[in-house]
């Protein structure tokens, strides 16, 4: 397909912005329109945070200030929700009646929070995290003394509690592996890290949920959680899931395309449907026939956004490079690079005592970091991850080596 002329973004998050950013960088001069039900394309990450804390407002969490919208001329529909994609006539529909003239669409519609069939979990005082509305009142219930239940331990379930924690709240954290996140960051760092949730007063439990029952009626009244693995049951004001989340393809099976889990697509995010690309959360990549695993983070959606903008363009697609995210709880700034679980793990300084970091080492070659308090150390892993660069484990290990000297070899 040649170069469009209008090309329309359904969803506002870092992989809708960075398509159209990409769009314009990479000299495309035809019609970008982006359509977003929100009030204003934002940042996510901070919303289990600083948005959550209270210390970072709307504005600071835009992932692109108004006016630069505009100074990129790129047509924002805030407040929009899509109600169709008809690809073979070139048009996209909004609910609000609006026809949309679309020679390339881009999906970019994310996921919704996961909501498994707990009995009881359809009550307001369950609460589950992904949109601006849904911090605004898990905030509104935080408070001193405040009794929470927070249900999965993975990254956004830690930050939750970490947040709710330093609000004064009463954080009673359950998961039913042990460590949780020991194949994303190791089993040694896994433990450590969720041994300090127990230093800053989470209450830990080992299980799942049964059940919720409440206990009274009215929007105040308390819940009473019954919990797996004989684990009893704990009463607490409030509930949070963070169980994940399930891609958006509402839009994309209406349309007629091929969807999985996501929204099937190839390396270049390209759909079923040649017009389409879809891109982020809302996806499944597949190539001959095989998933390929991807990433659920901040970086991996850029990324993508990238690639969907140069597959537009006719440009060669971005070079890969090694996954990175990073979490913060407690006060810690932790990131990862590669992958931990496909090698052996190599401490660098002292586990436990931040500044420090663990690499992943197979054959030689560095697949995996993960750093706490150390970003330095991340930055020069994935260099090392993407360059297959042979290492000495006991260099790597020793604090007193450069890093940037492995890198230059």
């Amino acid at each position: 397909m040649g170069v469009p002329q209008q090309v329309v973004i359904v969803g506002g998050g870092i992989g809708g912005v960075s398509t159209a950013a990409a769009l314009r960088s990479g000299g495309f001069s035809g019609e970008i329109t982006l359509v977003d039900d929100a009030q204003h394309p934002l940042d996510r990450p901070p919303l289990s945070k600083e948005y959550l804390a209270g210390t970072r407002g709307l504005t600071d969490i835009a992932l692109e200030q108004p006016e630069w919208y505009d100074d990129h001329e790129v047509r924002l529909l805030a407040r929009t929700r899509v109600a169709a994609l008809r690809p073979d006539e070139g048009v996209v529909e909004t609910e609000d009646g609006r026809t949309l003239a679309a020679s390339r669409v881009v999906i970019a519609t994310g996921g919704r929070a996961a909501r498994p069939a707990i009995p009881g979990a359809d009550s307001d005082r369950v609460h589950v995290l992904r949109s601006v509305d849904d911090a605004d009142r898990l905030r509104a219930a935080a408070s001193p003394g405040a009794r929470f239940l927070v249900v999965g331990a993975g990254l956004i379930g830690a930050e939750i509690a970490s947040t709710l924690t330093g609000l004064g709240s009463d954080v009673t954290l359950v998961d039913i592996v042990s460590p949780p996140l020991s194949q994303v960051v190791g089993e040694p760092v896994a433990r450590w890290l969720h041994e300090v949730h127990r230093a800053h007063g989470v209450t830990l439990r080992q299980c799942g949920v049964e059940r919720f029952e409440p206990i009274g009626a009215g929007p105040d009244a308390p819940l009473t959680a019954h919990l797996t693995h004989g684990q009893g049951s704990v009463v607490v004001d409030r509930a949070v899931l963070a169980l994940g989340m399930v891609p958006e393809t509402r839009l994309a099976r209406a349309a007629g395309l091929d969807t999985g889990r996501g929204v099937i697509v190839d390396r270049r995010q390209v759909t079923s449907n040649p017009a389409v690309l879809a891109i982020g959360d809302a996806t499944e990549v597949r190539v001959d026939g095989a998933v390929v695993p991807r990433a659920e983070h901040w970086e991996a959606a850029r990324f993508d956004g990238e690639r969907a903008a140069a597959t537009i363009l006719g440009n060669p697609p971005p070079p890969l490079t090694a996954s990175w995210f990073w979490t913060d709880r407690h006060g810690l700034h932790v990131e990862v690079v590669g992958d931990l679980a496909a090698g052996n793990l190599v401490v660098r300084g002292t586990l436990g005592s931040p500044p420090f970091s663990a690499f992943a080492l197979r054959d030689g070659v560095v697949v995996g970091a993960v750093a706490v308090d150390d970003s330095k150390a991340v930055r020069a892993a994935r260099r090392l991850i993407d360059r297959a660069i042979l290492v000495d484990a006991e260099a790597v290990a020793d604090p007193s080596t450069d890093l940037r000297r492995l890198v230059r070899g």
